[in-house]
Protein backbone atom coordinates (compact mmCIF):
# COMPACT_ATOMS: atom_id res chain seq x y z
CA UNK A 1 0.00 0.00 0.00
CA UNK A 2 1.38 3.40 -1.06
CA UNK A 3 2.28 5.95 1.20
CA UNK A 4 -0.61 8.44 0.56
CA UNK A 5 -2.77 5.71 0.63
CA UNK A 6 -1.86 5.48 4.62
CA UNK A 7 -1.83 8.86 4.73
CA UNK A 8 -5.39 9.54 3.54
CA UNK A 9 -6.47 6.47 5.72
CA UNK A 10 -4.71 7.92 9.18
CA UNK A 11 -6.47 11.69 8.49
CA UNK A 12 -9.95 9.88 8.05
CA UNK A 13 -9.52 7.96 11.08
CA UNK A 14 -8.45 11.34 12.77
CA UNK A 15 -11.30 12.83 11.11
CA UNK A 16 -13.57 9.89 12.68
CA UNK A 17 -12.43 10.31 16.32
CA UNK A 18 -12.66 13.65 16.34
CA UNK A 19 -16.61 13.94 14.93
CA UNK A 20 -17.00 11.29 17.87
CA UNK A 21 -15.26 13.21 20.44
CA UNK A 22 -16.62 16.54 19.36
CA UNK A 23 -20.38 14.69 20.09
CA UNK A 24 -19.83 12.64 22.49
CA UNK A 25 -18.00 15.89 24.36
CA UNK A 26 -20.58 17.69 27.02
CA UNK A 27 -21.84 20.69 25.67
CA UNK A 28 -21.58 23.82 27.35
CA UNK A 29 -25.55 24.35 29.65
CA UNK A 30 -27.13 27.44 28.32
CA UNK A 31 -28.08 29.88 30.79
CA UNK A 32 -29.39 33.75 32.01
CA UNK A 33 -27.05 35.75 33.63
CA UNK A 34 -27.22 39.05 35.53
CA UNK A 35 -24.59 41.58 36.59
CA UNK A 36 -24.11 42.45 39.75
CA UNK A 37 -25.11 46.00 40.87
CA UNK A 38 -24.84 48.62 42.89
CA UNK A 39 -27.24 51.35 43.63
CA UNK A 40 -30.55 51.87 45.67
CA UNK A 41 -31.90 48.96 47.65
CA UNK A 42 -35.58 49.41 48.77
CA UNK A 43 -37.47 45.90 50.56
CA UNK A 44 -41.06 46.02 49.99
CA UNK A 45 -44.28 44.52 50.74
CA UNK A 46 -46.85 43.97 47.97
CA UNK A 47 -50.47 43.28 48.07
CA UNK A 48 -53.05 45.03 46.72
CA UNK A 49 -55.62 47.13 48.10
CA UNK A 50 -58.36 48.96 47.00
CA UNK A 51 -59.56 52.98 47.60
CA UNK A 52 -62.09 54.55 49.73
CA UNK A 53 -63.41 57.28 50.71
CA UNK A 54 -61.79 58.96 53.96
CA UNK A 55 -64.79 59.90 55.68
CA UNK A 56 -68.45 58.81 54.90
CA UNK A 57 -71.08 59.65 56.46
CA UNK A 58 -74.71 57.44 56.50
CA UNK A 59 -77.76 59.37 56.59
CA UNK A 60 -80.13 56.72 58.18
CA UNK A 61 -84.24 57.61 59.33
CA UNK A 62 -84.27 58.92 62.55
CA UNK A 63 -87.75 57.21 63.10
CA UNK A 64 -89.96 54.53 61.62
CA UNK A 65 -92.53 55.82 58.64
CA UNK A 66 -92.91 55.64 55.03
CA UNK A 67 -90.56 56.97 52.98
CA UNK A 68 -90.95 59.25 49.95
CA UNK A 69 -88.87 58.27 46.54
CA UNK A 70 -85.25 60.04 46.47
CA UNK A 71 -84.90 61.59 43.71
CA UNK A 72 -80.74 62.09 44.33
CA UNK A 73 -78.47 59.86 42.32
CA UNK A 74 -74.93 58.36 43.27
CA UNK A 75 -72.55 61.26 42.16
CA UNK A 76 -74.95 64.07 42.75
CA UNK A 77 -73.32 67.49 44.93
CA UNK A 78 -75.03 68.34 48.09
CA UNK A 79 -74.49 71.40 50.72
CA UNK A 80 -74.75 71.30 54.14
CA UNK A 81 -78.95 71.19 54.96
CA UNK A 82 -79.95 70.56 51.87
CA UNK A 83 -83.05 67.93 51.65
CA UNK A 84 -82.15 64.68 51.18
CA UNK A 85 -85.31 62.73 51.95
CA UNK A 86 -88.60 62.90 53.66
CA UNK A 87 -90.47 60.52 56.06
CA UNK A 88 -93.83 60.69 56.87
CA UNK A 89 -93.85 59.27 60.71
CA UNK A 90 -95.78 56.20 61.56
CA UNK A 91 -96.25 57.53 64.95
CA UNK A 92 -99.21 56.26 67.34
CA UNK A 93 -101.17 58.38 69.34
CA UNK A 94 -100.16 56.94 72.66
CA UNK A 95 -96.41 56.76 72.65
CA UNK A 96 -95.88 53.12 73.93
CA UNK A 97 -92.55 52.32 76.09
CA UNK A 98 -90.60 50.23 73.82
CA UNK A 99 -90.68 53.00 71.01
CA UNK A 100 -89.69 55.69 73.80
CA UNK A 101 -87.00 53.46 74.84
CA UNK A 102 -85.60 53.12 71.41
CA UNK A 103 -85.76 56.98 70.68
CA UNK A 104 -83.96 57.71 73.99
CA UNK A 105 -81.35 54.73 73.23
CA UNK A 106 -80.96 56.35 69.71
CA UNK A 107 -80.24 60.21 71.27
CA UNK A 108 -77.81 58.73 73.71
CA UNK A 109 -75.89 57.17 71.21
CA UNK A 110 -75.77 60.07 69.48
CA UNK A 111 -74.57 62.06 72.15
CA UNK A 112 -71.67 59.75 72.93
CA UNK A 113 -70.71 60.12 69.47
CA UNK A 114 -70.81 63.75 69.45
CA UNK A 115 -68.40 63.56 72.65
CA UNK A 116 -66.42 60.94 71.32
CA UNK A 117 -66.07 63.35 67.90
CA UNK A 118 -65.01 66.29 69.82
CA UNK A 119 -62.69 64.57 71.71
CA UNK A 120 -61.04 63.39 68.21
CA UNK A 121 -60.95 66.75 67.82
CA UNK A 122 -59.32 67.92 70.44
CA UNK A 123 -56.78 64.86 70.05
CA UNK A 124 -56.09 66.00 66.18
CA UNK A 125 -55.32 69.46 67.09
CA UNK A 126 -52.67 69.04 70.06
CA UNK A 127 -50.64 66.71 67.55
CA UNK A 128 -51.12 68.97 64.62
CA UNK A 129 -49.93 71.64 67.49
CA UNK A 130 -46.80 69.70 68.23
CA UNK A 131 -45.94 68.84 64.93
CA UNK A 132 -46.05 72.44 63.18
CA UNK A 133 -43.66 73.25 66.75
CA UNK A 134 -41.55 70.33 65.41
CA UNK A 135 -41.51 72.01 61.67
CA UNK A 136 -40.42 75.13 63.18
CA UNK A 137 -37.70 73.95 64.97
CA UNK A 138 -36.42 71.72 62.26
CA UNK A 139 -36.54 74.43 59.93
CA UNK A 140 -33.95 76.85 61.69
CA UNK A 141 -31.88 74.23 62.42
CA UNK A 142 -31.84 73.02 58.41
CA UNK A 143 -31.29 76.84 57.99
CA UNK A 144 -27.83 76.42 59.85
CA UNK A 145 -27.19 73.35 58.36
CA UNK A 146 -28.02 71.17 61.63
CA UNK A 147 -30.50 68.72 60.20
CA UNK A 148 -30.96 67.08 56.66
CA UNK A 149 -33.15 68.51 54.63
CA UNK A 150 -34.77 65.19 54.03
CA UNK A 151 -35.77 65.54 57.74
CA UNK A 152 -37.42 69.04 56.87
CA UNK A 153 -39.23 67.29 54.68
CA UNK A 154 -40.75 64.80 56.95
CA UNK A 155 -41.54 67.39 59.31
CA UNK A 156 -43.47 69.12 56.75
CA UNK A 157 -45.28 65.58 55.85
CA UNK A 158 -46.57 64.91 59.07
CA UNK A 159 -47.66 68.64 59.16
CA UNK A 160 -49.24 67.98 56.51
CA UNK A 161 -51.01 64.56 57.29
CA UNK A 162 -52.17 66.12 60.84
CA UNK A 163 -53.91 68.80 59.20
CA UNK A 164 -55.76 66.27 56.87
CA UNK A 165 -56.23 64.55 60.43
CA UNK A 166 -58.57 67.61 61.71
CA UNK A 167 -60.13 67.80 58.71
CA UNK A 168 -61.51 64.92 58.87
CA UNK A 169 -62.22 64.61 62.33
CA UNK A 170 -64.24 68.34 62.53
CA UNK A 171 -66.05 66.26 59.57
CA UNK A 172 -67.25 63.89 62.12
CA UNK A 173 -67.80 66.10 64.56
CA UNK A 174 -70.22 67.88 62.00
CA UNK A 175 -71.59 64.89 61.23
CA UNK A 176 -72.08 63.75 64.83
CA UNK A 177 -73.71 66.66 65.84
CA UNK A 178 -76.37 66.80 63.00
CA UNK A 179 -77.11 63.27 63.99
CA UNK A 180 -77.88 63.68 67.69
CA UNK A 181 -80.14 66.96 67.10
CA UNK A 182 -81.79 65.00 64.58
CA UNK A 183 -82.28 62.24 67.17
CA UNK A 184 -83.30 64.64 70.08
CA UNK A 185 -85.65 66.41 67.57
CA UNK A 186 -87.27 63.27 66.65
CA UNK A 187 -88.42 62.41 70.50
CA UNK A 188 -89.59 65.72 71.50
CA UNK A 189 -91.43 66.38 68.36
CA UNK A 190 -93.41 62.31 69.24
CA UNK A 191 -93.49 63.09 72.88
CA UNK A 192 -95.41 66.59 71.92
CA UNK A 193 -97.39 64.62 69.56
CA UNK A 194 -98.65 61.76 71.60
CA UNK A 195 -99.25 64.45 74.88
CA UNK A 196 -101.67 66.26 72.65
CA UNK A 197 -103.43 63.86 71.30
CA UNK A 198 -102.58 64.70 68.00
CA UNK A 199 -101.92 61.94 65.13
CA UNK A 200 -98.56 62.79 64.32
CA UNK A 201 -96.63 65.29 62.03
CA UNK A 202 -97.28 64.65 58.26
CA UNK A 203 -93.55 64.77 57.24
CA UNK A 204 -90.18 64.65 58.78
CA UNK A 205 -87.50 66.61 56.39
CA UNK A 206 -83.98 64.91 56.48
CA UNK A 207 -81.22 67.08 55.36
CA UNK A 208 -77.68 66.83 54.77
CA UNK A 209 -75.42 67.23 57.92
CA UNK A 210 -72.33 67.85 55.55
CA UNK A 211 -71.51 69.01 52.17
CA UNK A 212 -70.01 66.42 49.87
CA UNK A 213 -71.83 64.13 47.07
CA UNK A 214 -74.23 61.35 47.24
CA UNK A 215 -71.94 57.58 47.45
CA UNK A 216 -74.68 55.37 47.48
CA UNK A 217 -78.34 55.55 48.12
CA UNK A 218 -79.38 52.57 49.69
CA UNK A 219 -83.11 52.82 49.96
CA UNK A 220 -84.08 54.74 46.43
CA UNK A 221 -88.22 53.39 46.06
CA UNK A 222 -91.17 54.55 48.47
CA UNK A 223 -91.55 52.43 51.96
CA UNK A 224 -91.88 51.90 55.05
CA UNK A 225 -88.44 52.19 56.79
CA UNK A 226 -87.87 51.49 60.33
CA UNK A 227 -85.75 53.52 62.77
CA UNK A 228 -81.99 53.48 61.96
CA UNK A 229 -82.41 52.24 58.37
CA UNK A 230 -79.84 53.37 56.46
CA UNK A 231 -81.10 55.79 53.45
CA UNK A 232 -78.02 57.13 51.77
CA UNK A 233 -74.13 57.58 52.03
CA UNK A 234 -72.43 60.57 51.89
CA UNK A 235 -69.22 62.02 51.64
CA UNK A 236 -65.71 63.73 49.60
CA UNK A 237 -64.95 62.23 46.67
CA UNK A 238 -61.83 63.67 46.78
CA UNK A 239 -60.25 62.98 50.29
CA UNK A 240 -59.76 59.08 49.35
CA UNK A 241 -57.44 56.92 51.24
CA UNK A 242 -55.94 53.18 50.15
CA UNK A 243 -56.93 50.49 52.54
CA UNK A 244 -54.94 47.41 51.71
CA UNK A 245 -54.64 44.22 54.22
CA UNK A 246 -51.42 42.90 54.83
CA UNK A 247 -50.11 39.73 56.73
CA UNK A 248 -49.84 40.79 60.19
CA UNK A 249 -46.60 38.59 59.97
CA UNK A 250 -45.19 41.45 57.49
CA UNK A 251 -47.53 44.39 59.24
CA UNK A 252 -44.75 44.09 61.73
CA UNK A 253 -41.93 44.85 59.73
CA UNK A 254 -43.91 48.31 58.44
CA UNK A 255 -42.47 51.53 60.02
CA UNK A 256 -45.25 54.44 61.01
CA UNK A 257 -44.61 56.73 57.83
CA UNK A 258 -43.77 54.33 55.12
CA UNK A 259 -43.41 55.47 51.75
CA UNK A 260 -45.58 53.56 49.40
CA UNK A 261 -45.81 53.16 45.99
CA UNK A 262 -49.45 53.13 44.10
CA UNK A 263 -49.45 51.20 40.79
CA UNK A 264 -51.91 49.28 38.30
CA UNK A 265 -54.50 51.45 39.04
CA UNK A 266 -54.88 52.66 35.45
CA UNK A 267 -52.29 54.82 35.13
CA UNK A 268 -48.35 54.47 33.50
CA UNK A 269 -46.90 56.93 36.31
CA UNK A 270 -47.26 55.64 39.90
CA UNK A 271 -48.36 57.80 42.53
CA UNK A 272 -47.01 58.30 45.80
CA UNK A 273 -48.15 57.43 49.39
CA UNK A 274 -47.29 57.70 53.19
CA UNK A 275 -48.75 54.95 55.53
CA UNK A 276 -50.93 56.61 58.24
CA UNK A 277 -52.08 53.87 60.29
CA UNK A 278 -51.82 50.39 61.04
CA UNK A 279 -55.07 49.31 63.04
CA UNK A 280 -54.22 47.56 66.14
CA UNK A 281 -56.64 44.40 65.13
CA UNK A 282 -56.62 41.59 62.75
CA UNK A 283 -58.57 39.79 61.33
CA UNK A 284 -58.78 35.79 59.77
CA UNK A 285 -59.44 36.03 55.84
CA UNK A 286 -59.02 32.53 53.34
CA UNK A 287 -56.70 33.14 50.25
CA UNK A 288 -56.99 32.15 47.10
CA UNK A 289 -55.57 28.71 48.02
CA UNK A 290 -58.12 28.21 51.02
CA UNK A 291 -55.62 28.80 53.38
CA UNK A 292 -56.63 30.56 56.77
CA UNK A 293 -54.63 34.18 56.83
CA UNK A 294 -53.99 36.68 59.44
CA UNK A 295 -54.44 39.95 58.27
CA UNK A 296 -54.21 43.68 59.30
CA UNK A 297 -55.66 46.89 57.09
CA UNK A 298 -53.09 49.05 56.73
CA UNK A 299 -54.34 52.61 55.33
CA UNK A 300 -52.44 54.90 53.09
CA UNK A 301 -52.44 58.36 52.25
CA UNK A 302 -52.32 59.76 49.25
CA UNK A 303 -49.54 62.03 48.73
CA UNK A 304 -49.10 62.61 45.49
CA UNK A 305 -50.84 66.07 43.39
CA UNK A 306 -55.03 65.63 43.21
CA UNK A 307 -54.62 65.86 39.49
CA UNK A 308 -53.00 62.89 38.78
CA UNK A 309 -55.44 60.79 40.19
CA UNK A 310 -58.61 63.01 40.01
CA UNK A 311 -60.21 60.17 37.80
CA UNK A 312 -59.87 57.70 40.90
CA UNK A 313 -63.44 56.94 43.25
CA UNK A 314 -64.13 54.80 45.75
CA UNK A 315 -63.28 51.24 45.85
CA UNK A 316 -61.22 51.30 43.08
CA UNK A 317 -58.02 48.68 42.89
CA UNK A 318 -54.72 49.44 43.57
CA UNK A 319 -51.28 47.43 43.88
CA UNK A 320 -49.65 49.50 46.80
CA UNK A 321 -45.69 48.84 47.46
CA UNK A 322 -44.93 49.41 51.04
CA UNK A 323 -41.40 50.31 51.49
CA UNK A 324 -40.08 48.60 54.57
CA UNK A 325 -36.49 49.01 54.59
CA UNK A 326 -34.20 51.64 51.99
CA UNK A 327 -30.32 51.91 51.58
CA UNK A 328 -28.58 53.76 48.70
CA UNK A 329 -25.29 52.68 47.60
CA UNK A 330 -25.76 48.48 47.91
CA UNK A 331 -24.77 46.01 46.18
CA UNK A 332 -27.50 44.17 44.90
CA UNK A 333 -28.52 40.71 43.42
CA UNK A 334 -31.64 39.32 41.34
CA UNK A 335 -33.19 37.28 43.99
CA UNK A 336 -33.86 34.69 41.28
CA UNK A 337 -29.95 33.79 41.32
CA UNK A 338 -30.41 33.10 45.15
CA UNK A 339 -30.60 29.40 46.04
CA UNK A 340 -30.46 27.73 49.52
CA UNK A 341 -27.92 25.26 50.36
CA UNK A 342 -27.96 24.28 54.15
CA UNK A 343 -28.56 27.07 55.93
CA UNK A 344 -26.51 29.60 53.53
CA UNK A 345 -27.14 31.21 50.40
CA UNK A 346 -25.00 30.20 47.56
CA UNK A 347 -25.38 31.78 43.44
CA UNK A 348 -23.88 30.47 40.23
CA UNK A 349 -21.06 33.13 39.25
CA UNK A 350 -19.93 32.95 35.74
CA UNK A 351 -16.21 33.60 34.51
CA UNK A 352 -14.52 32.89 31.62
CA UNK A 353 -17.61 30.26 30.31
CA UNK A 354 -17.66 28.26 33.46
CA UNK A 355 -20.09 28.14 36.50
CA UNK A 356 -18.52 28.69 39.96
CA UNK A 357 -20.47 27.94 42.92
CA UNK A 358 -20.22 30.56 45.85
CA UNK A 359 -21.58 31.57 49.44
CA UNK A 360 -22.87 34.68 49.92
CA UNK A 361 -24.15 36.37 52.82
CA UNK A 362 -27.33 38.42 52.07
CA UNK A 363 -28.80 41.23 54.14
CA UNK A 364 -31.86 41.80 52.99
CA UNK A 365 -34.51 40.05 50.84
CA UNK A 366 -36.85 41.99 48.22
CA UNK A 367 -39.94 40.51 45.73
CA UNK A 368 -36.90 41.01 42.91
CA UNK A 369 -33.86 41.60 44.52
CA UNK A 370 -31.51 41.16 47.44
CA UNK A 371 -29.14 43.28 49.06
CA UNK A 372 -25.37 41.77 49.84
CA UNK A 373 -23.61 41.87 52.87
CA UNK A 374 -20.65 39.81 51.25
CA UNK A 375 -19.42 37.63 48.64
CA UNK A 376 -19.86 39.26 45.87
CA UNK A 377 -18.80 42.95 44.22
CA UNK A 378 -20.44 44.92 41.62
CA UNK A 379 -19.75 44.01 38.20
CA UNK A 380 -19.95 40.09 38.36
CA UNK A 381 -22.45 37.96 36.32
CA UNK A 382 -24.47 35.81 38.04
CA UNK A 383 -26.87 32.79 36.60
CA UNK A 384 -30.26 33.40 37.03
CA UNK A 385 -32.61 30.53 37.79
CA UNK A 386 -29.63 28.10 37.81
CA UNK A 387 -31.63 24.75 36.79
CA UNK A 388 -30.01 20.81 37.95
CA UNK A 389 -27.42 20.80 34.79
CA UNK A 390 -25.79 23.90 36.31
CA UNK A 391 -22.90 22.85 38.69
CA UNK A 392 -19.80 23.96 40.12
CA UNK A 393 -17.28 23.85 37.24
CA UNK A 394 -19.66 23.19 34.71
CA UNK A 395 -19.21 25.35 31.39
CA UNK A 396 -21.97 27.17 30.48
CA UNK A 397 -22.90 29.78 27.87
CA UNK A 398 -25.25 32.50 28.22
CA UNK A 399 -28.32 32.47 26.33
Amino acid sequence: MTRKKWIMIIAGLAAVAAALVWAFAPRPVLVETAEVGRGRFEQTIEEDGKTRVRERYTVSAPLMGTLQRIRLKAGDAVEKGDLLAVIAPAVPVLLDMRTERELQERVGAAEAGLARARTTVARAGNTLSQSQADLERTRKLAEKGFVSPTQLEREQLAVNLNTRELEAARFEEDAAGHQFEQAKAALLQVRRDARNGKPGIRQWEIRSPVAGRILRVAQESEGVVPIGAPLLELGEPAELEVVVDVLTSDAVQIPQGAAVRLVDYGAAKPLAGRVRRIEPSGFTKISALGVEEQRVNVLIDIVSPRNQWQTMGDAYRVDARIVVFGQDDAIKVPASALFREADNWRVFTVADGVARKRAVQIARRGGFEAMVESGLQPGERVVVYPGDRVSDGARVKTR
